[in-house]
């Protein structure tokens, strides 16, 4: 801890006195992947603001992992993107559990008015939540009571929701239950991915953070905000790899959805077989789906129910309830993806079937 002193001079009579700047609030950030840089982001900028009434006063984020593609142990996109703009390391803190004593300690030290968290990844416990003056509010990525849980968007989409959306929220013990300051709902087309809506909401959760702000530091946000409705909630479980597979007994927009839904990770994928009708050779192989659309037309013959086909630069998947997907990108392991004509044409004839 760093103590300074003051020490005050006698002004001339001649020159007149200058009140003092408002002390800001301190504000504490809790956040971890790259769409969480966004409302960080967001937050600088409205906290340099000349009318600003708050500061961020710290970053709170998981701890540094193994990413580029193992290689190296790096801090998280929000504790990077805060060293970039000078925030000081000492700042920036990575506890294993939120509810570690030290760091608990550490926080009641900053004195924050107000926590705010985006995609952060750690349960918060009471003994952080009875910290902060104003409580502790969260960007949800759908419209509360809707999708609470770890994947709301993906399951969203894997469910073929039309309409989805971001909701401001106080934080309470119970997972995603605390009462709404804001929402705003959006249109969701059947093309958009999960990483895009993921990032898109998150913008516009900013946005509601940003606006919402002084009336949750003045106290008017507690008594504004809506309880929601817990007969309608939903849950979003966290996705699992074993989800990843498809079965092409399922009807194609099933297929599609879950295919932008998992877009990213764990992704989608499927077992193929390649037929060389020249030697008899049957090669199995795991193809990773990444860009589909349903088919509008299927025109399965009998017997060929299992045969993959290539029709206008898409691989046409047969599928349940006699539906088809068209594929339209694919990645082979350990290769980068290529759109279908160029997976179709390095087969040189040899015939897929599907799994």
């Amino acid at each position: 801890m760093i103590l300074r002193r003051f020490i005050c001079y006698n002004a001339s009579s001649t020159v007149p006195s200058i009140a003092p700047s408002p002390k800001k609030k301190p504000l504490i950030f809790l956040g971890s992947p790259q769409v969480s840089v966004t409302v960080l982001e967001a937050l600088f900028d409205a906290s340099a603001s000349p009318n600003s009434s708050f500061k961020v006063a710290g970053i709170v984020t998981q701890p540094p992992s193994r990413r580029d593609r193992g290689r190296r142990v790096l801090p998280s996109p929000v504790a990077q993107y805060a060293l970039d703009k000078g925030l000081p390391s000492d700042l920036i803190f990575s506890p294993e559990k939120a509810g570690d004593e030290a760091f608990l300690s550490t926080l009641r030290d900053l004195q924050p008015e107000l926590c705010v968290t985006a995609a952060y990844g750690n349960i918060l416990p009471t003994k952080f939540l009875n910290i902060p003056v104003h409580g502790t509010v969260n960007i949800h990525p759908s419209l509360l009571p809707l999708y609470r849980g770890a994947a709301p968007v993906q399951r969203a989409l894997q469910d073929g929701v039309t309409e989805t959306g971001v909701s401001l929220a106080f934080t309470v013990r119970k997972l995603d239950a605390g009462p709404v300051i804001a929402s705003k709902s959006i249109q969701v087309d059947d093309i958009i991915k999960a990483p895009e809506l993921l990032s898109f909401l998150f913008s516009e959760g900013s946005k509601l953070l940003i606006r919402e702000l002084p009336s949750i530091f003045d106290g008017s946000a507690t008594s504004k905000a809506v309880p929601q409705d817990d007969s309608k909630a939903t849950l979003a479980p966290k996705l699992a790899q074993d989800e990843a597979w498809l079965s092409f007994d399922q009807e194609a927009f099933v297929l599609h959805n879950k295919v932008r839904a998992f877009a990213g990770w764990p992704g989608t994928r499927a077992k193929v077989v390649i037929l060389d009708d020249k030697s008899g050779q049957e090669n199995e192989l795991e193809l990773k789906i990444i860009t589909t659309r349903v088919c509008q037309a299927s025109e399965n013959r009998d017997g060929e129910q299992d045969y993959v086909t290539f029709k206008k630069g898409s691989l046409v998947f047969p599928c349940g309830g006699g539906t088809a997907l068209e594929v339209l990108e694919v990645q082979l392991p350990g290769k980068k993806a290529i759109n279908a004509a160029a997976f179709w044409n390095g087969l040189r004839g040899q015939r897929l079937k599907k799994l």
